[in-house]
């Protein structure tokens, strides 16, 4: 029970997927202008990496290591369609607000990494606990991100008026440039935490896990820093 609990809690802070390991930044930085729209993303991501996790995990011993990452891409895709599919016809204004960045999700790092560096090696029920976390992390993330831009950029709170109506609100913080000013204080406190439980800050580059390691030059010389 300590080992699942790990796996679940690393992904809140220490290798937070959007703070820690920084994946997954184009929907983060595009989608959180609004606290709502990240929930949704990031409950609807936590869903398709559950779900492709547990079946990944299921199919580890019979996936062929040649066709591993189309394998992997075919069954993120068929969740993805189903959470779109559901999205659309019960939650239509959020399914339109998400615009193309919920279909995206099928090629989202996060997704793949987890796929490729944890379900692929071990049991089914570590995945789940794995992408259950993983997702948490990611949604708290986008979240965060969306109350901040939200409040200072439009004076609401989840769609709800508190502050529009007395202060103006600063019109940047909706804008990209609020959002990577937003993001990097976020990525400042993530690193601080991490500190204090003795993690040192995972490296800048983002590639942690990633499935495309092999052909990313980046990745190539990180893990011959590694090797050394």
């Amino acid at each position: 029970m300590s080992s699942l609990r790990q796996e679940f809690s690393k992904g809140l802070i220490l290798e937070n997927p959007v703070l820690r390991l920084v994946l997954g930044t184009c929907p983060t930085l595009a989608i959180s202008t609004a606290a709502i729209n990240g929930m949704g993303m990031g409950v609807a991501a936590t869903l398709v990496l559950l779900g492709s996790n547990v079946v990944i995990s299921l199919l580890r011993k019979v996936i062929p290591d040649r066709v591993r990452i189309p394998a992997y891409i075919t069954i993120i895709a068929g969740f993805v369609s189903i959470v779109q599919m559901l999205m659309k016809a019960y939650l239509p204004t959020l399914d339109k607000a998400l615009g193309i960045y919920l279909p995206l999700i099928v090629v989202n790092c996060i997704i793949l990494g987890r796929a490729e560096g944890f379900a692929s090696k071990n049991s089914v029920l570590a995945s789940a606990v794995d992408a259950i976390g993983m997702g948490a992390g990611f949604t708290a993330a986008l979240v965060s991100m969306g109350i901040i831009r939200e409040f200072l950029g439009a004076g609401t709170f989840f769609s709800l008026p508190v502050t529009s109506q007395f202060i103006e609100p600063i019109k940047v913080m909706v804008l990209p440039p609020g959002g990577f000013f937003v993001f990097g204080i976020l990525i400042a406190v993530a690193n601080s935490l991490a500190r204090r439980k003795g993690r040192k800050p995972v490296d800048s580059l983002g590639c942690h896990g990633c499935a495309g390691c092999e052909a990313c030059p980046a990745g190539q010389s990180e893990e011959g820093k590694l090797n050394e």
